[in-house]
């Protein structure tokens, strides 16, 4: 009973933890940057940069440096990911941005250099940008032929995109609730209350009452969409980490070995990081005996997934590309930290 009871309030205070952190500084303002995307944003510019027909060079250097300037978690940026995935983004440049969204994420390279060392903090910012362009690229492949279906309707639709609004409008707009998450995220409430302004004020003059309500209820959708499964896996979430203290983790990443690499990948995979958290982690992990490889690995894999944004991206996307996208970060992180490991060692 005494079990079931620490494993209960494992998953309750995780829960506590990501709501009191997270919800209104992040989460909250990503929903309405979804909403105003899928209401908003014309699909002809998102199409443009991300589209199918767009140039690879393109869409996949836009995508992979996108997330550079968020400070999101692998939860926070599933809404931005869903949003445009549901405008008829190409699947390659929508899978790259959702993992470089948190991955590239200069606030967490510039932390991870400083407190991991030069090295990893260098790896890691390449190896963010390359996995979130080959992994893209190897999901465009693998369902090519049953997305391509997907895309010409997206594109015989592009004509009828009622957003009315010119792509400065469109740009003000979006711009101005990504400066109230970043700065929200980052706790600078004047900045932050000064984008909130300059949103009402775009609103005001730009926007007709039935768009408002247009945006408002899209960010519902969105939000339905994806609270209820993030919800469910931060608890399992919160639960694991009473399940597996880190001792025990650090015992069996201890060397550079494939199987230690694999190791943190896989455990990466599953345990939710807010954003920059998992740096001290790994500073922890690594003071206990992890090797740089394997710390590198768990640096790749965590911050790109986690078990809520895995039941959200299968909710998105369907259970088999979850796998696919799952399946190809494990891997990718698991020879590039023991490579590293190699190099380094």
């Amino acid at each position: 009973m005494e079990i079931l009871t620490n494993l209960f309030w494992g998953g309750v205070n995780g829960l506590i933890s990501y709501l009191s952190a997270h919800v209104i500084t992040c989460l909250v303002p990503a929903l309405f940057i979804a909403g105003a995307i899928a209401a908003f944003v014309s699909q002809a510019a998102v199409l443009k940069y991300f589209g199918p027909q767009a140039k690879k060079l393109t869409s996949y250097s836009v995508a992979s440096v996108s997330g550079a300037i968020l400070a999101v978690c692998s939860c926070t940026v599933l809404p931005l990911f869903a949003g445009i995935y549901k405008k008829g983004a190409g699947l390659g440049p929508a899978i790259a941005f959702l993992f470089s969204g948190p991955a590239i994420n200069v606030l967490a390279i510039v932390y991870s250099a400083k407190l991991l060392g030069y090295d990893i903090g260098l790896a890691r910012a390449i190896g963010a940008i390359v996995f979130s362009v080959v992994i893209g690229l190897v999901m465009a492949l693998i369902y090519r032929k049953e997305k391509s279906q997907a895309d010409a309707q997206a594109f015989a639709m592009l004509t009828a995109d009622p957003t009315g609004k010119s792509i400065w409008q469109q740009v003000a707009f979006v711009g101005a609730l990504v400066g109230v998450l970043i700065f929200a995220a980052s706790k600078n409430w004047l900045v932050m209350s000064i984008f909130l302004v300059a949103v009402a004020v775009i609103l005001w003059r730009w926007f007709t009452k039935g768009e408002i309500v247009q945006w408002l209820k899209e960010t519902l959708h969105f939000t339905r969409l994806i609270i209820p499964w993030l919800l469910v896996g931060v608890f399992v979430a919160g639960i694991l980490t009473v399940v597996i203290p880190q001792s025990i983790v650090a015992q069996y990443v201890g060397g550079d070995s494939l199987f230690s690499n694999f190791i943190a990948s896989f455990f990466g995979t599953l345990m939710y990081f807010a954003t920059l958290t998992e740096v001290p982690i790994v500073k922890a992990f690594m003071d206990l005996g992890m090797g740089k490889g394997p710390a590198l690995a768990l640096l790749l894999a965590g911050p790109a997934l986690s078990l809520p944004s895995m039941l959200v991206i299968r909710n998105v996307m369907g259970t088999k590309k979850m796998f696919t996208y799952i399946g190809l970060v494990v891997v990718m992180a698991t020879v590039t930290g023991y490579v590293f490991g190699l190099i380094v060692s």
